[in-house]
């Protein structure tokens, strides 16, 4: 039994000492190549990552500082050494706050994105102010409540759905979502509470053609606007629409039809150099049919997004394309600065011409909005020529004083406003003062004479 074990056994020996002493070269090749891809994948890894001791305390025994100094000059590495501080800075975590009422409160404000709420129910109220109709204070309070939550729903839903994208942009990533500050099926039931509130408020106590154009405008931010900003750059052209409908919203509410009746025709109020041509309408009833002004409305929104958005994409545009976002300042920054200029100018005919024209101002405003148009059209011209981030700063920095100044001007030339009964004394007096002054100069000149 002995006998024939022996062979067989120093068979294998022989076998094992050959290969080990003239190893195969296709082995040798493929271990040298697996070798130098894994190098390429460190290094590359390495590019994007740091180590994870850079972030550990300073170690107190120096020799250990020498070592983690050497691993992470080599990149990422995970070698890591052993240590008691790395083990605790690994279990530490920080306490979730509780929701008390007041922190609540700011994580809904946040989720409403508070400041764009605020401007949204601003330009809703400059249709309220700019109509001919007069309204109640109910009317106008539900108006602005009302769209506040519409806006306050379709930002909670936007913030719902990007929270990946979110998370990856410097910009948005302190946002409740993404730190974990609320939870997502809590979030989501403020936007469907919020969703479902402001167009109810508005079809009970406004009229339920505002309450459509509040759900309406939920539905495309938070639904096409917000799809299409991955998938094509329509989203700003659709992003625009969602600003022009607010102040549509406030034109509505008093009353103001957004389509010509059947029964009644619109008139155009033209210069008084052109008198003879002029039609000035007759009532508050007749300006408010004419669809010439809630169509300046919405071009005055609908225009200025561009400029505004477009000088701020441009300035944050690596962020976006970091989180995917298809937008012109990322995919051709030349177009996003011509259409930021196209719009800049369109702004001219659209406010300085198409106001006045529709009963809504005097024409006045069209000499005194020139001003902020030139400033406007000039910054967007050298952004569209130079094409550098200071020039779109300087368009977006102009589109934020542009707005509310250009609301201000048109209801200064708000055609019918009587300024002078706010100093106490309305035109008629005026007049009547006037012809007084008149006739006393006439007495004291036939008595001198």
């Amino acid at each position: 039994m002995r006998g024939t074990v022996t062979p067989f056994a120093g068979y294998v020996r022989r076998s094992c000492a050959a290969s080990i002493r003239n190893p195969r070269k296709p082995l040798g090749i493929r271990l040298a190549s697996s070798s130098s891809l894994a190098d390429r994948k460190s290094t590359a890894f390495s590019a994007f990552f740091f180590d994870n001791q850079r972030w550990l305390p300073a170690p107190s025994n120096p020799s250990s500082s020498k070592r983690v100094n050497a691993q992470s000059s080599r990149g990422h590495s995970v070698d890591a050494v052993y240590s008691p501080a790395a083990e605790t800075s690994v279990r530490s975590f920080r306490q979730a706050e509780v929701l008390t009422p007041r922190r609540l409160a700011k994580i809904y404000s946040q989720l409403a994105k508070s400041n764009l709420t605020v401007l949204i129910m601003l330009t809703a109220m400059s249709g309220v102010a700019l109509s001919p109709l007069t309204t109640t204070v109910p009317v106008l309070l539900s108006t602005a409540l009302g769209t506040a939550l519409c806006s306050a729903s379709a930002n909670a839903f936007n913030q719902i759905q990007e929270v990946p994208y979110d998370a990856q942009m410097a910009r948005t990533r302190n946002r409740p979502l993404v730190r974990r500050a609320i939870s997502p099926l809590h979030a989501t039931g403020f936007a469907v509470v919020t969703g479902l509130a402001g167009p109810a408020l508005l079809w009970t106590c406004v009229n339920p053609t505002t309450a459509l154009l509040g759900a309406a405008n939920i539905a495309l931010y938070a639904g096409a606007y917000t799809y299409l900003k991955r998938k094509s750059i329509l989203n700003t052209w659709v992003g625009s629409v969602v600003g022009g409908i607010p102040p549509l919203m406030g034109w509505t509410a008093c009353g103001g039809s957004l389509l010509p009746s059947s029964t009644q025709s619109f008139d155009l109020v033209l210069p008084s150099f052109m008198s003879t041509l002029s039609s000035i309408p007759a009532d508050a009833a007749t300006l408010a049919d004419n669809p010439l002004a809630p169509l300046a409305l919405f071009l005055l929104l609908y225009s200025w997004q561009f400029p505004h958005f477009n000088g701020l994409s441009h300035l944050v545009r690596e962020s976006y394309a970091q989180a995917g976002y298809r937008m012109l300042g990322v995919l051709d920054p030349h177009k996003n600065a011509t259409v930021a200029l196209r719009h800049a100018l369109l702004l001219v005919p659209a406010t300085s011409i198409l106001m006045p024209l529709s009963g809504l101002t005097t024409w006045a405003f069209a000499l005194t909005s020139l001003v902020p148009h030139a400033i406007c059209i000039d910054a967007a011209f050298k952004f569209w020529k130079h094409g550098g981030e200071k020039q779109a700063r300087k368009v977006f920095q102009h589109s934020l004083w542009y707005l509310p100044v250009l609301l201000g001007l048109m209801m200064f030339h708000k055609r019918g406003m009587d300024w002078g009964s706010w100093f106490g004394f309305s035109s008629e007096s005026v007049v009547e003062l006037g012809a007084e002054a008149a006739s006393t100069e006439e007495g004291e000149r036939s008595q001198s004479a």
